[in-house]
């Protein structure tokens, strides 16, 4: 399902709130009984970008799941919430604080 909604969402939708590039599905999460997804996207861009993505992605909902029922052979097709994923910012954020860690510890060995 990862797959094919990464599919849709490159290659099939014409807003351009979703650029290539700008949106990355991360995961999909389907409940126990696979009536519905989260699914998780991480955002390129600043704070008024990602909102820009998040509206663009609330208003394809309805085609993604339409497309989704269509490809997938499931007795339901599940509702489809797309959730803001922060675990690669998380990581960005953990690797610049570690780097500079790091570059403050060089500079203090070199006194």
């Amino acid at each position: 399902m990862k797959k094919e909604i990464a599919q849709i969402l490159r290659d099939e939708l014409k807003d351009p709130r979703l650029e290539a590039g700008l949106v990355t599905v991360t995961g999909v999460e389907l409940s126990s009984d696979l009536r519905y997804a989260k699914v998780y996207v991480s955002i390129y861009g600043d704070e008024n970008q990602k909102k820009e993505v998040m509206e663009g992605l609330a208003r394809a909902t309805g085609y993604v799941r339409r497309e989704i029922g269509q490809r997938l052979k499931l007795r339901y097709t599940p509702e489809i919430a797309f959730k803001f994923d922060t675990s690669i910012e998380h990581g960005d954020l953990i690797n610049r604080l570690l780097m500079r860690v790091k570059a403050e510890e060089q500079g203090h060995d070199g006194n």
